[in-house]
């Protein structure tokens, strides 16, 4: 068994968190493809898979470029290969929930109030000064965040990665899309614990592109959908 990481980017000069998710990658013997320059997220990793043409027990991550992760290697390769190793279970990653509302906003503060929420995560520029934000125990969810996404490739050839047709945007709600898919075909989703860093605090989803995608989800699903 390969694992693969796929990280789209948009600048080749790349960042410091960047190069030390690279050396971390790299240390758990990770083949990772950067990705500069694609015509969008969906493009970009559809190709870079089409590339390593990986066997289908083969782990795929699909993450940020602005992320470092704080677990321990042994921790990080136990936590990625335990759910994985089910063919039922469908993507792993560090934050998702148990409900997707009607607004299609994975986060949203009513249902996190009300305990729908899985996952952790730190976020800020460095983990001196990080917010950590707890959204509830590790478990089966709908959907997750495309912060740091991982499945096997037999499930990513099942769901595809290519951008649908409904969805007009080619950076946003692609991993709503991914994971809900695969919730939709029979697989189960969860979160799993990768203790992970994000410099962002997800700033992007108040642009445009984010809401159009958004309004295209909504009115192609009927929801809300929860966890049984």
């Amino acid at each position: 068994m390969k694992v693969y990481a796929f990280i789209c980017t948009r600048d080749k000069n790349l960042s410091k968190t960047t190069e030390k998710l690279l050396s971390y990658l790299s240390s758990c013997n990770v083949d990772t493809k950067i990705l500069v320059g694609s015509k969008s997220i969906f493009s970009g990793y559809q190709k870079a898979f089409e590339h390593v043409k990986p066997e289908d027990n083969d782990i795929i991550i699909l993450c940020h470029d602005d992320i470092e992760i704080l677990s321990s290697r042994d921790t990080f390769a136990k936590a990625l290969s335990h759910r994985l190793v089910d063919s039922k279970t469908g993507f792993v990653g560090v934050a998702g929930t148990t409900l997707l509302s009607k607004d299609a906003t994975w986060w949203n503060h009513q249902l996190w109030s009300q305990g729908k929420h899985r996952g952790f995560v730190f976020h800020g520029d460095n983990l001196e000064s990080s917010q950590s934000t707890y959204y509830g125990q590790n478990d089966k969810v709908i959907v997750l965040d495309g912060l740091f996404l991982a499945a096997t490739a037999k499930v990513i050839r099942d769901i595809g990665l290519e951008k649908p047709e409904y969805l007009k945007g080619d950076w946003d709600f692609y991993d709503i899309h991914y994971t809900f898919t695969a919730n939709q075909k029979g697989y189960n989703n969860y979160t799993v614990p990768i203790f992970i860093l994000h410099n962002s605090f997800g700033n992007l989803a108040g642009r445009e592109s984010w809401h159009d995608n958004r309004e295209r989800f909504i009115n192609k699903h009927s929801l809300p959908k929860e966890i049984k």
